[in-house]
């Protein structure tokens, strides 16, 4: 394999990945020059953020591995939050980035590994010596988490002097004692099978053997849709329906398959009932939440078949019982804006069921993640509340548009975090085009940071810095070159009908005074610690 440092890293990385998103700098430059070759289509983007976003939605809508790239330095230190939250969500995912030199750093130079590390990636640095070898380490050790390779500014263009064969992905083998599992799941009278995004088909046969309700994390939302004898609850935690919490918190024993229980998925400690048993599989080392009982180590499709095996006696039929749902909300709010209830209701029926619905961060979260229907798993992309973090919408619908492959892709952002993200607007629009794809940006424009208004402004902070000039984003993406429309009744969301390709923008108009439960939960949590 020979070439420069750059063309093998470029070789290696197209054993295994088709797709790049990239900002170039001094320090990416040869690697991208590199990249078609090897097979990579690379997509351009406006902000080095973007660049792990996108890569990180791209896997999780396509469940194939996306290389980002971005020069060193302030490239680099751009794109630390999505790979903070990479980690925290644990996406496959390679940065290569440029590096300092290996003679140590420059005036202009910070610690980019003792960085990395500390948002949770393994870090990589290839040279001339090695760079086939570590380049295979790297794509090797995506399986946990994202993964940042380093190109040492005085190697990139270096020739190499050895060379490796590229090697095919390593398989996955664990193999746990489901022994205790087993005897707590055919004991239980109100069993929860709760699927995160590690979660197979095996889940869904061990759940109709067990006659057990199922739920799902919100990335994993239409995991059990159109399964049969199974009550579905719909998402757990923060995001369930009044009925589905109930139902929820009444399980005896919880089986958790591929899923970090976060305080979204828990709300904040309430999810589970006091006395249930949870018992969790996941290929971390050790449980995530101090509620696990029981903590089984491996891949959870591996560890779901054996529990089938292990539950072969076991036939029970399904609770029957439907469950209350989300309320409807009514066309407008008291202070002549829309409800987003009824908003997203309405989106509902109006948008192509063939849809991936993508989102940023923020109090509108609650809308979409449980008014939107999806088609299956990997159709609602949330790449930002592993770290709480806003701005991420923009950046991360580049890489579902990417991967959308005939899907409509429905980006729902708040105005706070469009803003913080616009500069990938035109990489959004531009990837659509040139896929011939469908795209509608849903913008939730309630003229603040609703979050910190429920939050802190209901408390007596000053709610100056919370508010928001209410920005026409209708006009502002429309100069990019999408339809747009300012959506003030919900009469105004007709021109959905008329969607068949490109970009669609809707500025909804949207009331604050409709706060979402879990953030209800949140302020009112708060504001008890807070008398204490």
């Amino acid at each position: 394999m020979p070439g420069s440092v750059s063309r093998v890293v470029a070789t290696m990385l197209g054993t295994r990945v088709d797709t790049a998103f990239a900002l170039m700098g001094n320090g990416n430059a040869w690697l991208i020059d590199a990249l078609p070759t090897a097979g990579i289509a690379v997509v351009p983007v406006r902000h080095e953020a973007a660049t792990v976003a996108a890569a990180d939605a791209y896997g999780r809508a396509s469940r194939r591995l996306a290389v980002a790239t971005t020069t060193y330095g302030p490239g680099f230190t751009n794109a630390l939050t999505p790979l903070a939250e990479a980690a925290l969500a644990r996406t496959p995912l390679l940065l290569v980035a440029g590096g300092p030199p290996t003679s140590g750093l420059r005036d202009f130079d910070v610690d980019q590994m003792g960085m990395a590390r500390a948002c949770g990636a393994q870090v990589f640095a290839a040279t001339a010596a090695d760079a086939a070898t570590v380049t295979r380490q790297a794509l090797d050790a995506v399986a946990d988490g994202p993964v940042v390779l380093l190109l040492p500014d005085d190697q990139a263009e270096l020739p190499t002097v050895s060379s490796e064969e590229p090697a095919p992905a390593p398989e996955d083998h664990p193999g746990p004692d489901v022994r205790e599992a087993a005897r707590l799941l055919a004991q239980a009278e109100s069993p929860l099978v709760l699927a995160g995004r590690g979660a197979d088909d095996s889940l869904t046969a061990l759940a109709r053997r067990l006659g057990a309700d199922v739920a799902t994390t919100a990335p994993a939302t239409g995991f059990f849709r159109g399964v049969d004898g199974v009550r579905d609850l719909g998402i757990c935690g923060g995001f369930a329906s009044p009925g589905g919490a109930a139902a929820i918190a009444a399980a005896d024993v919880v089986l958790v398959a591929g899923a970090g229980l976060n305080d979204f998925t828990m709300a904040h400690g309430a999810a589970f009932g006091r006395h249930a048993r949870v018992i969790q599989v996941d290929r971390r080392d050790g449980p995530t939440h101090p509620r696990v009982d029981l903590f089984l180590r491996g891949d959870a499709g591996v560890v779901c078949r054996a529990l089938l095996s292990a539950l072969a006696g076991v036939d029970r039929d399904p609770t029957p019982e439907p469950v209350v749902g989300h309320p409807a909300g009514d066309p407008l709010a008291p202070d002549g804006r829309l409800d987003p209830r009824s908003l997203f209701t309405r989106l509902d029926a109006l948008l192509p069921p063939d849809r991936i619905v993508v989102t940023d961060g923020g109090h509108f979260l609650a809308w979409p993640c449980t008014y939107l229907s999806v088609p299956g798993p990997e159709h609602l992309i949330l790449v930002g509340t592993a770290f709480r973090s806003i701005g991420l919408g923009f950046p991360s619908a580049v890489g579902v548009a990417a991967a959308a492959a005939g899907c409509t892709t429905v980006l729902v952002t708040g105005d706070g975090g469009g803003l913080m993200g616009l500069a990938d607007a035109e990489s959004l629009l531009r990837v659509v085009r040139d896929t011939g794809g469908r795209c509608v940006i849903v913008v939730v424009n309630d003229a603040a940071y609703g979050a910190e208004i429920h939050q802190y402004a209901t408390r007596g902070v000053d709610p100056a810095a919370m508010l928001i000039p209410e920005v026409d984003f209708a006009a502002l993406l429309g100069s990019l070159g999408a339809r747009s429309q300012v959506v003030r009744t919900l009469d105004d969301l007709e021109s959905l009908r008329d969607h068949r390709d490109g970009t669609l923008v809707l500025d909804c108009r949207v009331s604050r005074e409709v706060v979402a439960p879990f953030l209800r939960r949140v302020a009112n949590d708060s504001a008890t610690r807070s008398r204490r």
